[in-house]
């Protein structure tokens, strides 16, 4: 088993240093702070460093609020021709939210917790990252194919002015692991997809005291909603994936409606206007295109019988499911790095939420995602990563890269 030593210390420096920049998405406000010092942590390793700025209509499409706020995407390369494999990490936080015991960017080292905001999620992962990254360039000079290293921006807010630039703009890889917290013992070979959809509820607004003048949107939103909840869950209790979500329940699509509610606010208000939010997560042996007409169609049957109110269905977000075959040569290989490097065989599993895999997937890279957890401490108060599980899946990752790209 590999022993870092000192640069294990180096590593968690490191760590403190990313967490201490709050890079807050939305809006982005310290992305260029960031990136020009990885680029010189990726330099210091040796590597030769590309820093890209992602065009701004490519953010403005996502989130226009950000657009005053440049994204950079840094590329470390090292070695040449085939493979190609990448590490991927991605660099934006969610906001702090209220209620640490201490400033989420005065990160802090507690016995085995580092605490901080974006320490687990993921800046915890691309310190493994670097560690491995740090020893494997510091011993091995003479070895095949290139290793990449991509750290991004947007994953928070969908990826695609990150991740989704990267592979189809600057580098598409044979190979990538997504250092996300799956935690040392679960491999992510895929992550659920997501339909997110509007239903608006056109009613007639009138005065309170005279609630027979108007037709009451709210009241027509609700038995809309109950429908369709009470209907397609039905439906979906007999849909069950193939693969392990580390839930038994996971294995299920889902759907999950008021999220998001918009509507009259005034007590006196007959309320004319009323709309809910659904949120139906796929399974990777469902399509897209086929879900998001099941439930449209289902909505407009069900609206169909109350010819008192006009609705509305619009599709707000789309998420492709993704899966790489637990039989191909990275999951396999993944698979035996932790098996040598920690003693164990890791659990196989699809993540429950959304991923930047997806990007990699649809262009026909292998990909998964793994790196340090707990993963279940992301976006939380008091959020901190194991610094045993950086060590351990650095581990991990070095001994991939010894498989991966070191002569036979």
């Amino acid at each position: 088993m590999e022993i870092f030593g000192a640069e294990l210390g180096w590593c968690l420096k490191l760590l403190l240093d990313m967490v201490s920049i709050p890079t807050v998405n939305p809006p982005g406000e310290d992305f260029e702070k960031f990136s020009k010092y990885v680029a010189e942590v990726l330099k210091g390793l040796g590597m030769e460093v590309e820093v890209v700025e992602v065009p701004s209509e490519i953010t403005e499409k996502v989130c226009r609020e950000c657009v005053k706020y440049p994204r950079y995407i840094v590329l470390g390369r090292a070695g040449a021709g085939k493979p190609v494999v990448q590490f991927n990490g991605h660099y934006d936080v969610v906001p702090p939210g209220s209620g640490w015991s201490f400033n989420p960017f005065a990160p802090q080292i507690v016995g085995d917790r580092l605490y901080g905001r974006g320490s687990v999620d993921m800046k915890g992962g691309i310190a493994a990252v670097m560690l491995a990254i740090k020893s494997f360039l510091s011993r091995y000079r003479d070895f095949r194919g290139t290793l990449e290293v991509a750290l991004v921006p947007d994953e928070e807010i969908g990826g695609e002015s990150g991740t989704g630039y990267l592979v189809k703009h600057i580098s598409k890889p044979d190979y990538a692991i997504i250092a996300e917290p799956s935690s040392s013992k679960a491999v992510w070979i895929g992550h659920k997809g997501a339909v997110w959809g509007l239903v608006e509820v056109f009613g007639k607004q009138a005065h309170g005291s005279t609630p027979w003048r108007g037709v009451n949107a709210f009241e027509y939103m609700a038995k809309i909603a109950l429908r369709l909840v009470d209907e397609y869950r039905k439906v979906l209790s007999n849909r069950k994936s193939g693969y392990d979500y580390g839930d038994p329940e996971g294995a299920k699509p889902t759907i999950n409606i008021g999220g998001e509610v918009r509507g009259s606010t005034k007590v006196n208000i007959v309320p004319g206007y009323y709309a809910f939010s659904f949120d139906r997560r796929v399974i990777p042996e469902e399509r897209l295109s086929d879900v998001e007409k099941e439930i449209v169609e289902l909505i407009n049957r069900i609206s169909s019988e109350y010819p008192e109110v006009r609705v509305s269905v619009s599709i707000t977000n789309r998420l492709a499911p993704a899966l790489t075959n637990p039989d191909s040569p990275l999951v396999k290989t993944i698979n035996n790095a932790v098996k040598n490097a920690l003693g164990f065989e890791p659990r196989l599993t699809v993540c429950l939420g959304g991923l930047d895999l997806h990007y990699y997937t649809e262009q026909n890279v292998e990909a998964v995602a793994y790196g340090p957890g707990p993963e279940e401490n992301a976006h939380i108060v008091d959020e901190f990563v194991s610094i045993s599980e950086i060590e351990a899946v650095a581990k991990v990752y070095l001994a991939f890269l010894k498989t991966m790209l070191l002569p036979m």
